[in-house]
């Protein structure tokens, strides 16, 4: 009787603690979806009808690149949005600038859904379009790092690859939704003229369901214990931006390039590059001219792959550390980021899926990882404002503008082999800042452990 007393006992905070896990991984997964979701449906119907519908005047192929300009816009305010919430987050706790940045990411896209296109109101719908871009990307700079902190923070040692592999699942996850709900609309709901005039409205009107089941789930969730220890010794930094640059600004600026590398190739996919390339009629100078159903329908299975090996990255990372994963996924990306165009182009949906759903796996084994690996580089003070500052100034040199490079690389050139080696390039130096970083897998995260912490990962350099 009394044996079982005991283990009853002892199982009990494990099963809090397990229940607690849970709901960590709920919420942050649902956030980081709900982000994505918003944002990749922006990033989609930017390629798909966005040109047409607010700058209609600049005629077809400027007005592609101006909607993809607009893609690239949110991200130059992604720092702003990771300085405020680095900062707040780093002073006040990771939770309360989740909900936040949740807020206002959802409340910005219903707004787009809303907005009358340049037929209706002139000059004034780019410009509010653009208004509401400017605050998705606020919020996406903030949210990430919130997320990725709440899930690593509260992991047992031993787990936190897999545990910060949540959120990171949330980008796939994100993108299957967004290409999915688009697909029925253009497949089913509204196809045709009908998807211009009004059905792509409804996709973006859906966010405000999405933003009032985040803030049930973040609400429910304990702030993360790293941040209670800080706020409990009072060693929270006066202002965490500063040291961040001040002592670690070459750390910020490495492994910044990391996950540059793996954001301009998911762009090509995500940020709505490929969704255009391949569904430009071939009348209008496209070189594919697949219809839209298929294409978004192939993008949408191929996210399943890299959901699979983003949660698989997270977990070999805490198995074979953070650094040998990456360096699978650069090889991966590598060997083939130079088939994904051919089988583009040939106009069938099922090798644009093959094209897309390899170039996937090095796409999960550039990310899954990526949220303890960043954990693990900053010191629990300035923690918060390392991880987002770091992802915001990669997601610049990566991702912001990749789309409309692309766009004016094949317009130069007449062939997309030019992207090819453009993102070859990108993860080329990505792969040499991977390598120039020591691996740094199960650091104690607790502030007691800040001078442990504070020695630099950087090869060649012994002391922050």
């Amino acid at each position: 009787m009394s044996h079982h007393g005991t283990t009853g006992i002892a199982a009990a905070p494990r099963d809090t603690e397990r229940r607690e896990l849970r709901r960590v991984a709920f919420a942050t997964v649902i956030g980081t979806t709900i982000e994505w979701y918003d944002f990749f449906l922006y990033a989609s119907a930017a390629g798909l009808v966005f040109g047409a519908l607010f700058f209609e005047p600049a005629g077809s192929s400027i007005g592609t690149l101006l909607a993809f300009a607009t893609v690239g816009i949110s991200f130059l305010f992604r720092p702003l949005g990771a300085f405020l919430a680095g900062h707040f987050g780093d002073r006040i706790g990771r939770k309360a600038m989740l909900v936040v940045t949740l807020i206002l990411m959802g409340g910005a896209t219903t707004l787009i859904g809303l907005l009358p296109t340049y037929d209706q109101i002139g000059i004034l719908a780019p410009v509010l379009l653009v208004l509401l871009r400017i605050l998705q990307g606020l919020s996406t700079g903030g949210e990430w790092g919130g997320a990725v902190l709440m899930a690593v923070e509260h992991a047992p040692d031993g787990r936190r690859g897999r545990m910060g592999a949540f959120p990171q699942i949330g980008v796939p996850i994100g993108l299957l939704l967004a290409s999915g709900v688009l697909a029925l609309m253009t497949g089913v709901i509204s196809p045709g003229d009908a998807f211009v005039e009004w059905g792509w409205r409804i996709p973006f009107l859906l966010s405000v369901v999405l933003i009032v089941v985040g803030i049930v789930v973040r609400r429910s969730v304990e702030e993360s214990p790293v941040f209670l220890e800080i706020a409990e010794k009072k060693t929270a930094a006066k202002t965490p931006i500063l040291t961040l640059f001040r002592k670690h600004w070459l750390l910020v600026l490495l492994a910044a390039l990391t996950f540059a590398g793996n954001n301009a190739a998911g762009y090509m996919t995500t940020g709505g590059y490929l969704q255009n390339y391949a569904t430009t009629p071939i009348a209008d100078g496209g070189l594919v001219g697949m219809d839209r159903t298929p294409v978004l329908l192939a993008v949408a299975g191929a996210s399943v792959v890299w959901l699979v090996c983003t949660f698989a990255a997270g977990a070999v990372s805490d198995r074979i550390g953070r650094r040998n994963t990456y360096i699978i996924g650069w090889v991966a990306f590598l060997a083939t980021v130079f088939l994904l165009f051919p089988l583009v182009n040939t106009g069938s949906p099922w090798l644009l899926f093959l094209g897309v759903s390899l170039f996937a796996i090095g796409n999960g084994f550039t990310y899954g990882q990526q949220a303890a690996y960043f954990a693990e580089l900053f010191p629990a003070s300035i923690r918060y404002s390392g991880v987002s500052i770091t992802y915001a100034i990669g997601a610049i040199l990566g991702g912001a503008f990749a789309p409309t490079i692309a766009t004016w690389l094949v317009q130069t050139t007449g062939t997309a082999t030019s992207v090819a080696f453009y993102i070859a390039g990108v993860m080329l130096v990505a792969f040499a800042a991977t390598l120039l970083l020591r691996d740094r897998t199960g650091i104690p995260l607790g502030p007691e452990h800040e001078e442990e912490q504070a020695v630099s990962p950087i090869y060649g350099i012994s002391k922050a």
